[in-house]
């Protein structure tokens, strides 16, 4: 059978572009975009986990002493630097007295004479007394006038006035040295405990108001992380739970601690619950104050549920879920998730039971009319 000349060539170009076209269509379903979609699952396991969370803080000193002059003056003279251990009652510096030693002399010598005069004073209540006595005496024999007696009563009633005024001068006046002095005291700025010297805020010389800082002192004992952790995974935080703090300088491997309180305020800002976490044992180094931390806090241990790895968790649509593998077929799943742990493990309270497979990772996004490959691992993906 012959074919006409124009059919065979039609027929040899079919024969060398069908094999061509079986062939893209080949490549294209097996690695083009119409091939399945490589991804990794798990299989939902029913487990306990033993949650925890993660914060970040920052080391603070519980107790903070800020040490400066009651009153306005110049600074005379500081004896400590930054970096120095002091005792409780140790002189740290002292303010410019200006005149208030000359004041301090003035006033004594001022009391020496007012007792000169109590003296004196003294000594007048005593000789009038004795003559009130006599004329009382004289007046009861007739041995002198009513009226002798009457003057020397009052004498007596002039002196004891006299003598009590100069008393009460002399307590006056010693009362104002005791000010004086207890003024020429606070001008030595005293440590009120042990401590640290964290900061030296002027220089002799400077002219200060009251109460400004000084010198500011902490209680190195007192050291604790100013915690701060994410609301939405902070439930369950209360005080006496365990925690490791990790200082960000490595200087200390990471230490246990324990929540010491939550504040009742939170970051309204940064929409963060505050917390306080103290140190069992300080560290042999001490860090710095301001030195950032890292601070995992454990919860109780949950019961068995649900667990999934946190990188199965999508948002499709706005609603939280999984992709479900069925028949080898996707699904988008909805659930509700629970807690989870820093090994990447949540729990799910609703959507999902044990024993259900679900996507983990994918090469690319999925959609239910996505086919898939599943394998082992994915390239760049950690096991």
């Amino acid at each position: 059978m012959k074919f006409p000349r124009l059919q065979r060539r039609t027929l040899a170009l079919i024969a060398v572009t069908l094999p061509l076209a079986l062939a893209f269509i080949y490549v294209a379903v097996r690695s083009g975009p119409l091939a399945p979609v490589a991804v990794t699952v798990t299989t939902v396991e029913s487990q306990g986990i033993t949650p925890a969370l993660a914060g970040i803080g920052t080391v603070q000193a519980r107790y903070t002493y800020k040490i400066g002059p009651t009153a306005a003056g110049r600074v005379l003279r500081l004896d400590v630097h930054v970096g120095d251990t002091v005792k409780a009652g140790q002189v740290l510096g002292e303010m410019d007295p200006v005149d208030l030693d000359a004041r301090l002399r003035a006033q004594q010598a001022t009391i020496k004479s007012a007792d000169a005069a109590a003296r004196q004073s003294e000594t007048r209540q005593s000789f009038a007394r004795t003559q009130a006595t006599r004329y009382a005496q004289l007046l009861a024999v007739k041995g002198t006038s009513e009226e002798v007696a009457v003057t020397k009563r009052q004498d007596l009633t002039l002196a004891d006035a006299a003598l009590a005024a100069a008393r009460a001068d002399s307590a006056r006046l010693r009362a104002e040295l005791q000010a004086l002095r207890a003024q020429r005291d606070n001008l030595k700025l005293v440590a009120p405990v042990a401590g640290l010297v964290t900061a030296r805020d002027v220089d002799p010389g400077t002219t200060v108001v009251a109460g400004q800082a000084v010198v500011e002192l902490i209680d190195p004992a007192s050291l604790w992380v100013d915690a701060r952790f994410d609301q939405i995974s902070a439930a369950g935080l209360a005080a006496g739970l365990p925690a490791r703090i990790a200082l960000r300088s490595g200087q200390n491997r990471s230490v246990d601690g324990r929540v010491l309180r939550v504040e009742p305020r939170a970051d309204a800002v940064t929409e963060e619950t505050l917390a306080k976490t103290t140190f069992d044992e300080l560290p042999n180094v001490l860090p710095p104050i301001g030195e950032l931390a890292e601070v995992t806090v454990q919860l109780a241990p949950l019961p068995a549920a649900p667990t999934i790895p946190n990188a199965a968790l999508r948002t499709v649509g706005g609603k939280r879920g999984v992709w479900k593998v069925v028949h080898s077929a996707l699904k988008f799943t909805p659930i509700e998730v629970g807690r989870s742990d820093l090994e990447g493990r949540v729990q799910v309270r609703a959507g999902l039971a044990a024993g259900d497979r679900v996507v983990v990772y994918g090469e690319k996004p999925l959609t239910t009319r996505s086919r898939i490959h599943v394998v082992e691992r994915l390239p760049g993906v950690a096991p």
